[in-house]
């Protein structure tokens, strides 16, 4: 009864933070008051205490969120954007491990040179989800976001490869770098191809099997959906492939099958509403699992080092400062060198103007949070040598992991809105391709409708082909203003889109107001609740269309 209890108040905190957050007056980023929230939760006399397991952690809560991190990432930018995401994502990476595990080392020569190694290894990955929730949409530019994303997708794989690496030297004394280089091929190689594998099969056993192409219920698809990070990360795990790169990997692959595109409309609304709620409480509960964690290993460890002096205390919270000013100063120079690297070959094809910019370098630099992946993989570190003897360091190494992750979330939140202020953006590079797109949409729908006109009025009496001729007219004339709303003369689209903001007021007035009389119906018992449901559910859906093409 006990783990019941602590998933419902997990659950319950998850609901409570974004309550909070909307009723601060002070704007503060989700996942910080998560971690706040998680934190309190911790309090000795509340008595809630998670043990922290990794390998169950990185089971039960990452593949879902990679995968649906996988599915959403426009792969077009992805691909665009692949030399600085694998040089950020794999380059800054193994630099971060070589350059601040040697630091780590000098520091604090306690720690030995392979746990400073695996310490590296834990600190490198970043986390696009905290950073999503700290800036918010749109608040970075549209191809940086995509690239900090894309980065944040793929060095969890390369990061866990190196600590992997790291504790095997830590356990034997011994390394190899040719035997690590091509181990990292195959588990990479391996885990993508695992992945997009399990979300094709799982596409085909669904279009053949499950009737997702009609008009049924849609709830097997879904739940379906739901088992495919899970299948991909545990078979790849199998086989000794990178789970994580199949979680992502299979949410890819999404994109291009059956099951996301070709299906029902029912499977996709309800799916994607799934997997909203999904990404929801699983963000929320990794970063109030997160709160939970740092009192006890913060904490305690500031209590004890207290008891023996203040400098003791004082020199703990240094290395929590040096290790961090190590990954930014790291992290900066790399992708500065980066950018210049880019801008001399922009210069090469006559942008002479191509220079790194200042504001982008720092922005990328402090965009590079850290968050659960960090805490998880350093709990995973040994405790025991293979004589029995304590693991040099890892109690030390877990408490600095565990300030970095805090300190970078919070020089995010401080930072970015002042690096981000007043930063011209410019116009949505995607609005000429989507005026094209619904252009080319709108008028093979207008074509679409003249065909059925044609097919099903033929042998109409002139009573009835009057009558379709007025239907196909009015069908037709919500297409034509929208064209009409696209084109480039100011006039005649100004015109429609009076007409078609006045449409959306009546429209959302009319829905509201059917809304409005089912409850007063149901309530006076003139229809039951099944009947309430289904005609409302109607509602719902067609005002949800009318919104979401409204913004």
């Amino acid at each position: 009864m006990d783990i019941v209890f602590t998933v419902l108040i997990l659950l319950l905190a998850v609901a409570a933070s974004g309550i909070v957050t909307r009723m601060l007056r002070v704007a503060l980023p989700l996942p910080l008051v998560q971690i706040a929230i998680g934190a309190l939760l911790a309090w000795p006399r509340l008595g809630l205490h998670v043990t922290f397991d990794p390998e169950i952690f990185m089971m039960l809560f990452i593949p879902p969120l990679l995968f649906a991190d996988g599915w959403r990432i426009p792969k077009r930018e992805l691909f665009m954007a692949r030399r600085s995401i694998l040089m950020l994502a794999l380059g800054l990476v193994f630099m971060t491990v070589l350059a601040v595990g040697y630091f780590i080392h000098a520091l604090v020569p306690s720690i030995s040179l392979p746990v400073a190694f695996a310490l590296a290894a834990v600190l490198s990955p970043t986390d696009a989800v905290a950073l999503s929730g700290i800036v918010g949409k749109g608040k970075i530019p549209g191809r940086l976001m995509h690239i900090l994303e894309g980065e944040a997708l793929m060095n969890d794989a390369s990061g866990l490869v190196a600590l992997k690496f790291a504790i095997a030297a830590a356990l034997t004394g011994v390394f190899s770098l040719r035997d690590a280089s091509i181990s990292f091929v195959i588990i990479a190689v391996g885990g993508l191809a695992t992945g997009a594998a399990v979300s094709w099969l799982f596409s085909f056993v669904s279009a053949r099997f499950l009737s997702l192409n009609e008009e049924g219920d849609p709830a097997p698809g879904v739940v379906m959906t739901l088992l495919i990070p899970f299948a991909a990360y545990l078979i790849a795990e199998r086989f000794e492939f990178s789970g994580i790169l199949a979680a992502v990997s299979a949410g890819m692959m999404m994109n291009y099958t059956s099951i996301a595109n070709a299906g029902s409309v029912s499977s996709r609304v309800r799916g994607n509403s799934t997997w909203t709620m999904i990404e929801f409480v699983f963000n929320g509960m990794v970063f109030i699992l997160l709160g939970l964690q740092f009192p006890h290993i913060l904490g305690r460890a500031l209590l004890d080092a207290h008891e023996t002096s203040d400098v003791e205390v004082g020199r703990l919270i240094g290395y929590i400062a040096a290790v961090a000013a190590a990954l930014y100063a790291l992290r900066f120079v790399w992708v500065w060198l980066l950018r210049w690297f880019a801008s001399r070959g922009a210069a090469k094809h006559g942008m002479a103007s191509a220079v790194p910019g200042l504001r982008t370098v720092t922005v990328t630099t402090v965009a590079g949070v850290r968050g659960a992946v960090t805490l998880a993989g350093v709990l995973s570190l040994p405790e025991v040598l293979p004589g029995g003897a304590p693991l040099p360091g890892r109690d030390l190494a877990i408490f600095i992991a565990s300030g970095v992750i805090l300190l970078s979330l919070l020089v995010a939140v401080v930072a970015l809105p002042l690096l981000l202020s007043g930063w011209r953006r410019g116009k949505d590079p995607h609005a000429a391709e989507e005026a094209m797109a619904r252009t080319l949409a709108a008028q093979a729908a207008i074509r679409a409708v003249d065909e059925v006109h044609d097919r099903d009025c033929a042998d109409l009496d002139e009573s009835a082909s009057a009558y379709a001729a007025d239907v196909t007219a009015r069908v037709m004339d919500i297409y034509r203003r929208r064209l009409a709303t696209l084109e480039d003369e100011q006039e005649p689209r100004e015109m429609a889109r009076r007409a078609d903001a006045l449409e959306f007021r009546m429209k959302l007035a009319a829905m509201r107001a059917e809304r409005k009389v089912l409850l007063a119906l149901r309530n006076s018992q003139a229809i039951n609740d099944e009947t309430l449901n289904k005609l409302m559910r109607e509602v719902d859906l067609s005002e949800t269309a009318l919104t979401v093409r409204k913004r």
